[in-house]
């Protein structure tokens, strides 16, 4: 995804958390809402959802866990499949994605520039290996930077 950045607001982020805290298993839902708003969860957010759910040490694992929040994006979140029908030519695509970009799963580039993420499926598998740039889907590809 290309970011476009959305300043931080603690009062809309806060909004977002109440008007969601009520629901059974509230967390996830305040995480995706905040990443959906800010394009990322910045650590003041945390502070705020820990509180406001009184789940101190849970948001951090939340964030963690899921790989679709992030604290850190780049201004390109490259989503590498890893899931082909060969299932041999994922190894063919990481590669390249790692050593090029300088950044391993979960990483950013110091120029902020480009996150690598690894997902499970992007729904292309018989067109595998493939990546998502931002919301396009690139299929068949070997060597993708």
């Amino acid at each position: 995804m290309t970011i476009e950045s959305v300043a931080w607001e603690p009062v809309t982020a806060q909004a977002l958390i109440d008007d969601l805290k009520s629901k059974p298993g509230a967390l996830l839902p305040i995480l995706h809402a905040i990443q959906d708003r800010f394009s990322f969860i910045p650590e003041e957010a945390v502070a705020l959802i820990a509180q406001s759910l009184t789940l101190p040490c849970q948001v951090h694992g939340g964030i963690s866990f899921y790989h679709h929040c992030t604290q850190q994006p780049g201004r390109h979140v490259v989503d590498l499949s890893r899931r082909s029908v060969s299932g041999t030519r994922f190894a063919s695509t990481r590669s390249p994605c790692q050593s090029r970009s300088g950044v391993d799963y979960h990483q950013t580039t110091a120029d902020r520039n480009i996150t690598l993420e690894p997902v499970y499926c992007l729904g292309n598998c018989s067109c595998g290996p493939s990546i998502r740039v931002g919301d396009e889907i690139h299929a068949d590809v070997d060597n993708p930077f």
